[in-house]
């Protein structure tokens, strides 16, 4: 059992998936400092500093009115956090649009760097076709 999870360990696809997860964890800090750090405070100044954070509505329980969403659950009621939603669903689209803005700016340098020429991908060696390989195989059991 150890040999074999040895061997899993040494495949080429368990060690890039590993640095995958690593490198994509930072990168994930990044794009979140982005966004919270200097995308997000640019866009609250466009719409006068509206958060939704806080609106929602009561389902069940005491809450005072104008009470901050962490407050009304802190108090033990069930709320309908619509606002919440509605920043997260924000915050998804400007980290959207902030990845595709890089992935579009490296796609550019890689074009630049090639020359705008694209590099063709390696043939797979041809081997017998689906007929040689059923021929092969009546002849074998001609046999």
């Amino acid at each position: 059992m150890v040999k074999e999870f040895r061997d899993f360990i040494a495949k080429g696809n368990v060690m890039d998936m590993a640095v995958g997860i690593i490198i994509g964890a930072a990168f994930t800090a990044i794009v979140k400092s982005m966004v919270g750090d200097l995308i997000n405070p640019i866009v609250g100044l466009f719409l006068g500093g509206v958060d939704f954070t806080n609106l929602y509505v009561v389902l069940s329980g005491e809450v005072a009115a104008g009470a901050s969403l962490e407050a009304a659950r802190e108090a033990g009621a069930a709320v309908f956090a619509y606002g919440a939603f509605v920043m997260a669903v924000i915050n998804f689209l400007i980290i959207a649009f902030v990845v595709f803005m890089l992935v579009r700016y490296v796609n550019k340098v890689k074009e630049a760097a090639t020359g705008g020429k694209e590099v063709p991908a390696e043939e797979a060696p041809a081997g017998p076709s689906e007929l040689d390989v059923l021929l092969e195989i009546r002849d074998s059991l001609k046999k």
